[in-house]
């Protein structure tokens, strides 16, 4: 059982930075690739980032490209979304996905329906 754990949403204000982690309850992320999802109000979930299950290579969605970084960090077995020059249309609450990588350890993942765990999702609030 793959248990994901997000911590670190919050409310800021327009233009500030927030940090958002996964980790892994009780077991290794070293084996997944990762991937952070977000969903706003009557919106659809979209993905934002994802990294691949080697950690060299990533990628994010252009709404947020320049703005948010992610990152994994094995030793600690946690992986962050770093949120910089935040907007109210970031507003949403943010997901962290785990897909088992068995071949293909630089792949990153976009779509919602190739990751087959998920956390219970952190709230992030920006105001304007």
């Amino acid at each position: 059982q793959v248990q994901l754990v997000e911590s670190g949403g919050g409310l800021v204000q327009a233009g500030d930075s927030l940090r958002v982690s996964c980790t892994r309850s009780g077991g290794t992320l070293s084996n997944y690739a990762m991937g952070w999802f977000r969903q706003a109000p009557g919106k659809e979930r979209e993905f934002v980032a994802g990294i691949s299950q080697s950690g060299g290579r990533t990628v994010a969605a252009d709404s947020v490209k320049g703005r948010f970084t992610i990152s994994r960090d094995k030793v600690s077995n946690t992986v962050y979304l770093q949120m910089n020059s935040l907007s109210p249309e970031d507003t949403a609450v943010y997901y962290c996905a785990a897909k088992e990588v068995v071949f293909g350890a630089g792949t990153i993942y976009r779509r919602s329906s190739e990751y087959r765990y998920w956390g219970q999702g952190t709230q992030v609030t920006v105001s304007s």
